[in-house]
């Protein structure tokens, strides 16, 4: 299984231990990760390697925000960094205690890809047509993306699991 991190996060796999699929053909990403793991996937299957599964967990959807609201949060960042991050960690643990969690640095440009992805439906559609599992996990308790705007669109072409009262990392207490 191949994993990839949220933003600024590493080694966080451990908390999603009981969705994520161990098979060798099975790609997960959690947050920004889940950007990665969709562009990992298409890469693999383009080169001929086989890819089973694509877990997407809590997936980084902005697409609906305004632009507004996505030039604050560059802004914020900018002026303080550390302060953007420990707010930023805050609202992806609300409304539960804090795990431990490792961090790497992190640029404003990978935060500016974040916050302007635009997921492809056609190209999700795509993959599906080819034989590979889309799964989604949301949480009804996220702070951190548009969950209304991404389980209507991720419904349209993947299994959709959505767990009441769980915050970003999926956490219910």
């Amino acid at each position: 299984m191949q994993f990839f991190s949220g933003f600024s996060l590493k080694n966080e796999s451990y908390l999603f231990q009981e969705y994520l699929n161990k098979s060798d053909y099975s790609v997960s990403g959690f947050s920004y990760g889940a950007i990665k793991a969709f562009n990992y996937v298409n890469e693999q299957l383009a080169s001929g390697k086989r890819v089973d599964t694509l877990q997407l967990i809590s997936p980084a959807f902005f697409q609906r925000k305004a632009q507004k609201f996505k030039k604050l949060q560059l802004l914020a960042y900018s002026k303080n960094e550390l302060a953007y991050m420990n707010q930023f960690m805050n609202s992806c643990f609300e409304p539960y205690e804090k795990k431990i969690v490792e961090h790497v640095q992190t640029t404003k440009e990978e935060l500016e890809e974040l916050l302007n992805y635009e997921w492809d439906f056609e190209a999700l559609q795509m993959l599906v047509d080819k034989g590979v599992k889309l799964e989604v996990y949301l949480a009804q308790e996220d702070k951190v993306i548009d969950v209304r705007g991404a389980k209507e669109f991720f419904l349209q072409v993947s299994t959709l699991t959505y767990i009441k009262s769980a915050n970003h990392f999926l956490q219910t207490s």
